[in-house]
């Protein structure tokens, strides 16, 4: 069992070796982005809500 414990974080450091991480710059960009998209698709969102709100109480 610990032999299958070793093995396995072994593998994770190999691969982990393998791994392409993002400069900083990348980072921020990438965050940027998230964030920037999060908040059109909220007041997106709050748009259509507030839309539909009006519409149905109007008809109702």
């Amino acid at each position: 069992m610990i032999k299958k414990i070793q093995d396995f974080f072994e593998s994770v450091q190999l691969e982990m070796h393998k791994v392409s991480w993002p400069s900083w710059d990348e980072l921020k960009g990438s965050t940027y982005v998230v964030l920037n998209l999060s908040l059109l698709l909220a007041v997106f969102l709050f748009l259509v809500d507030l839309i539909l709100n009006r519409v149905l109480s109007f008809l109702l």
